[in-house]
């Protein structure tokens, strides 16, 4: 890659790392904001889940709204929302205005995502675009590594606002660096709103679509609540779960570049891989979750093997429609935040009724399902596929 094309790509990776952080930056802190409005766990898992219900169902409608708009004039805009909103979540009083706070940004994350992820792809060769989009993606593994850990560490010496400050700042640096050194991207040709909604009479794409949504509601399903359940089960403190978010994200560094190596090689294949092997860290975290030496070895494998999972996802769903990039971005941000409202919703459900213990299954089960419906669509390739050949 050239070095302009590869400052680019890394700009907007920062720019992910600030969106990213704020989204799930929270996910290391939702114990110390349960017991300061004394709310129960789940009720506070609605910071997470409703952040990524409102991207789900505004994700599409906010993205073609900005689709004439310069990409990087959009990008700055998004960013500069991202730091005032977690200002104000930083002075809320109540869990409304928390909530709130926290909803705000939502509207315009799946504009940032669909412009850094289409932008990542076409800026290189079709050959290599899994691994420029893994780039992209790599400020969301970053963000895993350092921002989650990190708002979890700052909360625990300091409060839980002083998590939500460390966002402000964190959104605040990406912002500037975006307005110093990313060039304008102005839109050269804008598609219309009927041209773009024509990928959603393809069947392959609802197809790849259910199969996202089904793989990150049970990575979310149990991730969402790693915090509680290391608390809860494991029996670590504030700065110990810290330290385990922080090797979490460590391993999913690694764990996010294979999975880029691997699907410009083989996209099916990868996939089926990830299913088994998460379903198999699922249930490891299930046997070792009493045991302190096990768990942090539970957390490196699962964290090398979970952070792949969006790459892989993205991966699918733009294969499905590569004629319109910037939609089918957005579609799939919006099904990868329905998947993560849903699959918080279900971890939840499944803590507040069994057991914080149990919500390993809840992951098991959808990723049975996600199994089940990849089985299905790559029977239908191959089908297809043989049918095409016999035409010939």
């Amino acid at each position: 890659m050239q070095s302009r094309m590869k400052r680019t790509l890394y700009l907007l990776a920062l720019g992910v790392f600030g969106i990213a952080t704020t989204e799930f930056g929270v996910i290391g802190i939702l114990p110390q904001i349960a017991s300061h409005f004394q709310i129960t766990a789940d009720k506070a898992g609605w910071l997470l889940s409703a952040f990524a219900l409102v991207i789900a169902v505004f994700g599409p409608f906010m993205t073609l709204l900005f689709s004439g708009v310069d990409r990087k004039k959009a990008m700055v805009f998004v960013l500069m929302i991202f730091t005032i909103s977690n200002i104000l979540s930083a002075l809320a009083t109540n869990f409304p205005l928390l909530l709130f706070a926290r909803i705000l940004p939502a509207f315009l994350h799946p504009v940032f995502w669909s412009i850094a992820l289409s932008a990542a792809a076409g800026a290189v060769p079709a050959a290599d675009s899994p691994k420029a989009v893994g780039i992209v993606f790599g400020g969301f593994t970053i963000a895993s590594v350092l921002g989650v850990p990190l708002s979890t560490f700052i909360a625990d010496v300091f409060n839980w606002q002083a998590s939500f400050a460390l966002c402000a700042i964190v959104n605040g640096f990406s912002l500037l660096g975006l307005c110093l050194w990313l060039s304008p991207m102005p839109v050269s040709v804008k598609a219309t709103f009927g041209d773009q909604v024509k990928i959603l009479k393809k069947p392959v794409l609802w197809i790849q679509l259910l199969l996202a949504c089904l793989m990150v509601s049970a990575m979310y399903a149990s991730y969402g609540y790693l915090a509680v359940y290391l608390n809860s089960i494991t029996g670590m403190n504030g700065r110990e779960i810290s330290v385990m978010l922080l090797i979490f994200g460590i391993a999913g560094v690694g764990g996010n570049w294979l999975a880029g190596k691997m699907l410009s090689r083989n996209i099916p294949l990868t996939t089926i891989v990830f299913i088994l092997l998460l379903s198999l860290a699922h249930l490891l975290l299930y046997i070792a979750g009493g045991f302190f030496i096990p768990m942090v070895m539970v957390i490196i494998v699962w964290g090398f093997i979970h952070t792949g999972g969006f790459l892989i996802s993205n991966i699918n769903v733009t294969s499905a429609a590569p004629e319109s990039p910037e939609f089918v971005n957005s579609i799939f941000t919006s099904c990868g935040n329905l998947a993560v409202t849903i699959g918080a919703t279900l971890g939840g459900m499944t803590i507040a009724r069994a057991g914080v213990q149990y919500v390993a299954y809840t992951s098991i089960i959808l990723l049975g399902l996600a199994g089940v419906v990849w089985g299905f669509s790559t029977f239908k390739y191959i089908e297809k596929k043989g049918t095409a050949t016999e035409k010939k």
